[in-house]
């Protein structure tokens, strides 16, 4: 994992242009390894996204015994079926990665047998109460340091009962982590969300030929389904798309076409919201792709000017808001975010983190909320000496908000930009125009 502090400096562009694929999507890759590896037969997987997150999910299947090979091109994935998971020999380390133990939580409490999970410094401090409660409902025995809210977790393998559980947020995380328990408790699971979060596992279990109900943001699940090991090709990362989106949005005179991007609609809230604030952002080629929706993006500077932002678009954007602050950064006018108390436990605090960059490179008034911020937009940001506090999208964020601002823009460490955008920095090479 990134140990190695790795400063970064980006100079600003005249432009942004050219052509390019972003790595594919972190969430679909993840979950195209868990269920791979408790399915009955052969998954193969193209586009997979080589990150480090992805990579911890992978040795945590390998260290239970599934037979998985990456020739650099392929990963294929030899299932075990749904209960040829073997005891590990050692903690399951999920590195940096909140999919990873989250789902692998619930996915391990079905098991018949015991399990540690836990992960870095920045992975232990983040909140676990949200998958470990609703699990103990469902009979799992999970322990954990702070009352089982953090990392480390115990896992004791147990039979689970399906339960209905009202979810007080709209997680996919914890939506996804009961689907996986569902798969193995007694009866039927049902999730309700506030509204509906991302549906890759919803998609994806369908693909493998689970049989589950969706109505509105619920979905219901029986027990004890076997799934088929399937062939996926992983669609480019929207998240990983957004950063590349709003550098062509901020710089003058950029035109960018990103090829092969995911475009399920509950990931689709970062266009929603730059549309809004007048990007021009044109959907080319639409088509589907291993069950998930998939084109080509086409984005021009624009002038773009401050809006509010709240309610359902939210959770579509969880992960996008901080390029989506950049571009506020440099909109006319203000910019109100609400809603996005979830940004306060993410890798880092986000709010807090870009509110604090952005006023270090020159940002206006930014005025924090409990679930947001107050954003007022400046003719361009000056530039200066950032940090990333160990987060991958603050790092990648702050990077392009050089691109436009008027001097160079330091980030101390960029290193962690390795668990999700592997070779970030050799593509904004290639398209910023100097």
């Amino acid at each position: 994992m990134h140990e190695q502090i790795q400063p970064m400096t980006t100079a600003p562009a005249r432009a942004i242009r050219g052509e390019v694929t972003v790595p594919g999507d972190k969430s679909i890759s993840h979950r195209s390894i868990m269920l791979g590896s408790i399915a009955n037969g052969t998954t193969t997987i193209t586009n997979f996204l080589r990150g480090e997150d992805n990579f911890a999910t992978m040795a945590a299947f390998r260290a239970m015994g599934v037979a998985i090979e990456d020739d650099g091109q392929t990963v294929t994935v030899h299932g075990a079926g749904l209960r040829g998971l073997q005891e590990p020999g050692d903690v399951l380390d999920c590195g940096n990665s909140g999919t990873t133990i989250r789902l692998m939580t619930g996915l391990l409490s079905g098991q018949r047998f015991f399990s540690v999970l836990t992960g870095d410094q920045y992975l232990r401090k983040r909140p676990m109460k949200r998958v470990t409660e609703p699990l103990a409902r469902m009979g799992a025995l999970i322990n954990g340091r702070g009352n089982g809210t953090l990392a480390p977790l115990a896992i004791s393998g147990t039979q689970l009962q399906g339960i209905a559980y009202q979810s007080p947020i709209a997680s996919a995380q914890v939506k996804s982590s009961l689907m996986l328990a569902g798969l193995y408790a007694d009866g039927v699971t049902t999730i309700s969300e506030p509204t509906l979060s991302r549906d890759h596992s919803e998609r994806m279990l369908r693909y493998f030929g689970a049989n589950l109900e969706t109505a509105g943001s619920t979905v219901t699940l029986q027990g004890g389904q076997e799934l088929q090991g399937r062939e996926i090709c992983v669609p480019g990362d929207i998240s990983s798309a957004a950063f590349l989106l709003v550098a062509a949005l901020i710089v003058p005179g950029s035109e960018l076409l990103i090829r092969n991007v995911g475009i399920n609609p509950t990931r689709t809230g970062v266009i929603d919201i730059l549309q809004a604030m007048g990007g021009d952002i044109v959907l080319q080629n639409q088509r589907e792709l291993s069950g998930e929706p998939v084109a080509d993006l086409l984005v021009r500077s624009s002038r773009l000017k401050g809006i509010e932002i709240g309610g359902e678009v939210v959770p579509r954007a969880i992960d996008e808001f901080p390029a989506i602050c950049v571009a506020a950064a440099v909109a006319e006018g203000t910019t109100v975010l609400r809603d996005a108390r979830e940004l306060r436990v993410k890798e880092t605090d986000r709010i807090a983190a870009m509110a604090a960059n952005l006023r270090l490179i020159g940002a206006g008034t930014i005025e924090e909320t409990e679930d947001g911020m107050i954003m007022q937009g400046v003719e361009s940001l000056t530039g200066g000496t950032v940090t990333s506090f160990g987060d991958h999208r603050i790092a990648m964020s702050l990077s392009i908000a050089a691109l436009s601002s008027r001097a160079p823009v330091t980030v101390d460490d960029v290193s962690c930009v390795a668990t999700s955008f592997p070779g970030f920095f050799d593509l904004l090479g290639r398209v910023a125009v100097r």
